[in-house]
């Protein structure tokens, strides 16, 4: 591995690591149960997936270049955002071991929409994929494995959040703990999705 895909690995590692709504909404769907998180987190995968695939392809481009757009799809994903920590309130003092567990759809679709719905996450990768490109070296393959990196220690890091949140769930999941969690989870969730608002809101 030459010095550029370590550094390529180790800022994307940083990028995916970072505290936010993907993190949130898969301790969020953890808490419920093991499958739950791992298919929230596959759901971010997926969501990842289509940014990358928006950069590698350049129509992210698009976004930078019609802010309405832009700004549209921040509002988007900023109500689905705000409506996912105004339920996780709601249900702050609700069991969670009497949560229903019907089936890995929801979660999924949780972890999806999330990050799928937030342009930013293409830009970024717009912005940051072609520093590592080698001057003269063909772009399509090197800036396709540098999206399978990333892909890579997402689906990594978001498997180890919802496993050791379940490994913790004995704790985790007494009331007065879950009851903690549940409202940290709500407000932070909130707290992104008003932020993701302000953006677009504030430029209108």
């Amino acid at each position: 591995m030459d010095a550029q895909l370590i550094a390529f690995t180790g800022v994307s590692a940083g990028l995916v690591a970072m505290p936010g709504a993907d993190f949130t909404v898969v301790v969020r769907n953890a808490l419920v149960s093991r499958r739950a998180g791992i298919a929230c987190a596959l759901g971010i995968g997926a969501g990842l997936l289509v940014h990358v695939t928006l950069a590698v392809v350049g129509v992210a481009a698009v976004l930078a270049a019609v802010p309405a757009l832009f700004r549209a799809l921040q509002v988007v994903g900023g109500v689905y955002v705000l409506y996912l920590g105004v339920q996780t309130l709601r249900q702050r003092h609700t069991d969670v071991a009497d949560t229903p567990e019907d089936s890995t759809a929801r979660p999924l679709r949780q972890g999806f929409v999330t990050n799928a719905l937030n342009p930013k996450a293409s830009l970024t990768f717009l912005s940051v994929l072609p520093q590592f490109v080698p001057a003269g070296a063909p772009a399509l393959p090197r800036t396709l494995l540098l999206a399978l990196i990333v892909l890579a220690i997402a689906m990594v890091w978001f498997q180890v959040v919802a496993l050791l949140v379940d490994r913790l769930g004995r704790w985790l999941r007494r009331p007065r703990a879950a009851r903690a969690v549940t409202l940290v989870t709500g407000v932070a969730l909130t707290a992104f999705g008003a932020a993701l608002l302000a953006g677009p809101l504030s430029a209108l």
